[in-house]
């Protein structure tokens, strides 16, 4: 089968390599049909790592998929071949401390799709996945919708993580990228009363006015922060930061209201935060991590599959697989408008 890998920074080549097989009686084998470019996959491409994770090239990245059921081991009974699926990229092992408590995501042995050191990619035709990691969806989703609901589902976790009803409630998303806007939907969903957006790209800022948020700004541009105390002078209860930028951490602070909540999703390139220790502690601030999802997906699907939450605005360029280094080099470079980049089998 094909596989598009990474060679080098910001290399990538397409090669032949064995179709993965059965080999355990809780694996199916995938069909990929579609796969959304995600940020963390152009760290990879640019920069060679994430943090610790580092890449041994020749290497498939790619967790955001969607594909057909084409065979199934023995003991599988959630799906069956033919069927179309949601992938989730985490493999968890379900016997550990986290995993027993409720937290897969944070597994002791956790195995991620596309991530250096754990597990190839879906940037190939056919991959294994475990039973656990396949979720069916019916004729009516198409498989944009599918691999969409992968950063979706981080978007609805975080929501879900902020422990409070939205309604009524004013919002900041800071960085509006793909998890931006995957943050905006559900939250708006929920019921939030009043969203604001910041990012650097205007393109992004109409895509943020026309998903619903009520005020946007360019911190490059624009004083985000006098921006947003002028139309919220009692400032905001929740604040999720979307970009892995420290300037959003200091946005945030200033941004939230006594009492309220940062909600850390980026992924720095950094190794450290800072925080403003006498506004943080005067305001009694709470700051909570958000790593990936924790039992979300389901969710997620649920309200794709009844139109509660529409991802049209999401997916902005097709490539086929054969142009995948385009799309890449596309989404490196925040091109062209760019949101969303899908690569179609």
């Amino acid at each position: 089968m094909k596989s598009m890998v990474l060679t080098g920074i910001r290399k990538m080549e397409m090669i032949e390599v064995p179709t993965p097989q059965i080999r355990n009686e809780d694996d199916v084998l995938i069909k990929m049909k579609t796969i959304g470019v995600c940020g963390s996959d152009i760290h990879y491409y640019v920069s060679g790592k994430i943090g610790s994770q580092v890449v041994k090239y020749p290497f498939p990245v790619g967790h955001e998929g969607a594909g057909e059921v084409v065979e199934v081991g023995a003991a599988v009974t959630r799906v069956k071949p033919g069927d179309r699926i949601a992938i989730e990229p985490a493999m968890p092992c379900w016997k550990c401390d986290q995993c027993l408590a409720g937290r897969p995501h944070t597994c002791r042995k956790l195995t991620f799709l596309g991530c250096p050191g754990q597990a190839d990619g879906c940037l190939s035709e056919y991959i294994v996945m475990p039973e656990t990691s396949c979720f069916p969806v019916s004729e009516k989703m198409s498989y944009d919708q599918a691999a969409i609901s992968e950063p979706l589902a981080i978007g609805v976790y975080a929501v879900r993580l902020a422990n409070m009803d939205l309604k009524g409630k004013k919002v900041g998303i800071l960085g509006f990228g793909p998890i931006g806007l995957s943050v905006l939907l559900p939250a708006k969903y929920k019921g939030a009363e009043e969203i604001y957006v910041t990012d650097k790209l205007e393109h992004r800022l109409e895509i943020a006015k026309n998903a619903g948020a009520v005020w946007t700004g360019n911190p490059d541009k624009d004083d985000v922060v006098g921006g947003v105390k002028e139309q919220v002078p009692e400032l905001l209860d929740v604040v999720f930061e979307c970009c892995g930028q420290q300037e959003a951490i200091d946005n945030a602070i200033d941004m939230l209201k006594p009492g309220g909540q940062l909600l850390i999703i980026g992924i720095p390139e950094f190794d450290r935060w800072s925080f403003p220790v006498d506004k943080c502690r005067h305001k009694e601030i709470t700051i909570k991590n958000v790593r990936r999802q924790n039992h979300a997906l389901e969710e997620t699907l649920e309200l794709l599959e009844t139109g509660k939450v529409d991802i049209s605005l999401m997916p902005t360029h097709r490539y086929s697989f054969d142009n995948t280094k385009e799309a890449f080099d596309l989404v490196a470079a925040y091109n062209d408008g760019v949101m969303k980049a899908m690569i179609d089998f």
